[in-house]
């Protein structure tokens, strides 16, 4: 067990020792809250022989505005989020958040500014407060009680016999797939962030806790700007603009009673769905 440990921290301290390629500006800024995103002509390749994961995409999010983005696998979709909160820098163009160029940010005040629940939820060995907070300083017992009533999570605290003091196992033992989707809702919003990504973020979970979540959204979302990156297709009828990607392009844009009277790129990919349903 010391002969393991031992390799295992040898490879811990190289793993922070590791300097990012991505540095912070030299002199960062901090706008004021806007809830604005921005493509401007972003061209974007993971490797320089490999052909662009995006190609010339401009778009504009307004503040307090819903967004879907759909597309097949490997149009694209993941790669603006990877932009958004600057884990890579695009080779052409610009991304910019609150009206600034994401370059230009300190990177930790960027990404705490966005909130990304994903349809795989990351649960760890702590109690229900650990996992609601993630350590983040300044957030009180209250705050975190109230984020998950607003996600409809009463009923799993009143389940658990020590409430934000149960612990939970690794990967979340202890809590159904839905109870632990509904502690991601309520770790994104307790930081009030001007900004949320949702990956199809209620594809794992039951029906009625899905209508719970949506219920939550409704209201938890307005006044915040959001990207939903759909998967399920019905989902985008709940955002009253889609940006359809194909191959690293948007190529279509509109509500989805539009881009389906339209008859392009999402109309076929609504129509299989339908199909493979």
């Amino acid at each position: 067990m010391l002969q393991a440990s031992f390799a295992a921290s040898v490879r811990l301290r190289e793993l922070l020792a590791t300097k990012p390629e991505l540095a912070d500006p030299p002199h960062p800024v901090s706008p004021p809250r806007q809830g604005s995103l921005e493509f401007r002509h972003v061209t974007f390749a993971y490797d320089p022989h490999d052909p662009p994961a995006l190609r010339e995409v401009s778009f504009a999010v307004q503040a307090g505005e819903r967004v879907a983005v759909v597309g097949h696998t490997g149009a694209g979709k993941s790669t603006l989020v990877n932009l958004l909160l600057r884990f890579y820098d695009p080779q052409a163009g610009e991304v910019l958040v609150d009206g600034v160029d994401v370059r230009h940010w300190r990177r930790s005040e960027l990404r705490s500014r966005f909130a990304v629940v994903l349809q795989d939820v990351d649960c760890f060995a702590g109690t229900i407060r650990d996992n609601v907070s993630l350590g983040r300083p300044g957030i009180s017992d209250q705050r975190i009680l109230w984020a998950l009533e607003q996600v409809q999570a009463r009923e799993l605290l009143e389940r658990l016999p020590l409430g934000l003091d149960t612990v939970l196992g690794e990967r979340g033992t202890g809590l159904s797939v839905g109870e632990r989707q509904l502690v991601a809702f309520a770790r994104a919003l307790v930081g009030d962030p001007e900004f949320v990504i949702l990956d199809e973020a209620t594809a794992s979970v039951d029906p009625l806790t899905e209508a719970r979540i949506q219920k939550a959204l409704e209201r938890l979302l307005a006044g915040r700007t959001a990207m939903v990156i759909a998967h399920r297709l019905a989902t985008t009828q709940l955002c009253p603009r889609v940006l359809v990607f194909h191959r690293g392009r948007l190529v279509e844009e509109g509500s989805h009673s539009q881009l389906l009277a339209r008859r392009g790129v999402f109309f076929s990919l609504f129509s299989r769905q339908e199909l493979a349903s």
